[in-house]
């Protein structure tokens, strides 16, 4: 007989029961072609050992904050003599196999790993169906019958799985089959229902023994947040900070012993180890269940005083530390540029400039902190005259060491104004020049405030004169203080002479 190529709708017409008889016929003789096909299949050598998570006596995980994770993994279990295989299941789905480190805890040199791989190929319903290409699967759907709807199942050779099914029934060749289900006998020994490492052992110790895995895994990472509370008359503020754990590893960590590094880890491309030593534990948190602070090599430690929990796809936030009663300051600044020398848009007219508003805090101990920060966003609260809370603005602070000072901006000030103008600008030689600026601040505010202005000056420069007092705070850089009256003006003025 011709192969013909049939569409669904011929195929599948209500004179399908006709055809029943030879595909029973075709059924058999394929069945025991099939049935020959596996057993030519090899076996694996030796026995094969299976551990998961009912296994665990133990779990660590040390988070970093560039996106990868140090999982430690202990079990006991019972281990063949000999050469065997071992699958270690429940591990994460985004380990670095080259970063694997296995052993046995109870007796290292009596269990050596001949070959480990790292099996990601997880069991899907499309990776079934591909895995089944060149075998016999049940295809299960619903025929009408004189107006009755009759379940059949049909086996169908999987011919190929290349944009769709190609299927072979009887003598046909058929696609663009609707099928409600496929049934498959067995799930193939390559197809792993979870992230699985595959390895070659050979025991010559004790039959049960403890194993531990350790490993790098991605996808999990952490940052911490902090919520900056400013009184009413902005001398104080409460500071509370949190972790954020994000993990998409693909497993969950459960009642897991869980530690956070902060700093600047310098990784290779394919990863590498990680060491280091610990100090002195000296943070202060709410509580002695929470995080606790170490001195880890460059970078710092905070290892939490409790067991928890992490699932898959789970985003979890836990109390990093609370601080009350922090002096803070308020600040005013205005930061010049160099194209101040020149307005080209409104010749004559002065420049505005942004007045930026700061909270500036000391992290040091006597003001209630004293910890290392780690890097992380800052968002400000203050109540209003009613002592309802509001957002007041946000900023991001780097990692910032025990005794340094904090600086967030908050945003631009709304009823300061600062404008600035060149008043002159003069050829003493043909190298040297001097220059006088006028910055105009004022202030519409009932209470009266200081304003912080930085102006950058060029060449080899001195003050000639001044209207308020300066520091010199770099080689090309002048900070002035300047007081401004509640509802006032205040205007500086100052000369240089430059040497290009």
């Amino acid at each position: 007989m011709t192969k013909r190529l049939l569409t669904t709708r011929r195929f599948w017409a209500p004179t399908a029961v006709l055809v029943a008889a030879a595909l029973a016929v075709w059924a058999a003789g394929n069945a025991r072609s099939a049935s020959a096909a596996r057993e030519k299949e090899p076996a694996p050598a030796g026995d094969i050992a299976m551990t998961n998570l009912a296994d665990q006596t133990d779990l660590a995980v040390a988070i970093y904050n560039s996106n990868i994770a140090l999982v430690r993994d202990v079990r006991r279990l019972d281990l063949p003599s000999g050469e065997f295989r071992l699958k270690f299941m429940d591990i994460a789905a985004t380990v670095n196999p080259a970063t694997v480190h296995f052993r046995s805890l109870d007796e290292p040199a009596k269990l050596s790993v001949i070959e480990q791989n790292y099996e990601y190929d997880l069991l899907d319903p499309a990776k079934l169906l591909h895995k089944y290409v060149g075998k016999e699967v049940t295809l299960v759907r619903t025929v009408w019958d004189g107006g009755t709807a009759k379940r059949e199942e049909v086996k169908a050779l999987l011919l190929a799985d290349n944009n769709g099914p190609v299927w072979k029934i009887g003598n046909d060749i058929i696609t663009g089959l609707a099928v409600e289900s496929y049934h498959f006998p067995e799930v193939p020994a390559n197809l792993y229902e979870r992230p699985t490492l595959l390895m070659s052992l050979e025991n010559n110790g004790s039959r049960r023994q403890q194993l531990e895995a350790s490993y790098l895994a991605g996808n999990l990472a952490w940052n911490s947040d902090y919520v900056l509370t400013v009184a009413r008359d902005e001398k104080s503020a409460d500071l509370d900070g949190w972790v954020t754990i994000s993990n998409n590893s693909g497993t969950a960590f459960r009642n897991a012993r869980l530690q956070l590094i902060a700093g600047e880890l310098n990784r290779v491309a394919q990863g590498g180890a990680i060491g280091g030593g610990a100090g002195q534990m000296n943070m202060k948190t709410a509580d002695a269940r929470q995080f606790v602070q170490e001195n880890f090599s460059e970078y710092h430690l905070y290892s939490l005083g409790r067991r928890t929990s992490v699932e898959d796809k789970e985003t979890k936030q836990i109390s990093l530390l609370n601080g009350s009663g922090v002096p803070v300051e308020k600040l005013y600044v205005v930061d010049g540029q160099n194209f101040y020398y020149r307005n080209y848009q409104n010749p004559g007219v002065p420049l505005k400039d942004p007045v930026k508003v700061y909270y500036r805090f000391k992290n040091e101990e006597k003001a209630g902190l004293g910890i290392p920060l780690p890097a992380g966003n800052v968002r400000v609260y203050q109540k209003d005259s009613k002592g309802g809370l509001l957002f007041a603005g946000e900023d991001r602070i780097g990692h910032t060491p025990k005794d340094e000072a904090v600086t967030v901006h908050i945003g631009n000030a709304f009823d300061v104004v600062a404008e600035r103008k060149q008043t002159d600008y003069k050829s003493i030689s043909p190298r040297v020049w001097e220059m006088e600026f006028e910055i105009t601040l004022r202030n519409h505010k009932d209470a009266g405030i200081v304003v912080q202005v930085n102006e950058p000056i060029g060449g080899d420069w001195e003050m000639v004169s001044s209207t308020h007092k300066y520091t010199k705070t770099e080689a090309w850089a002048a900070q002035f203080n300047v007081p401004v009256e509640k509802n006032g003006t205040a205007v500086l003025r100052y000369r240089i002479r430059a040497k290009w």
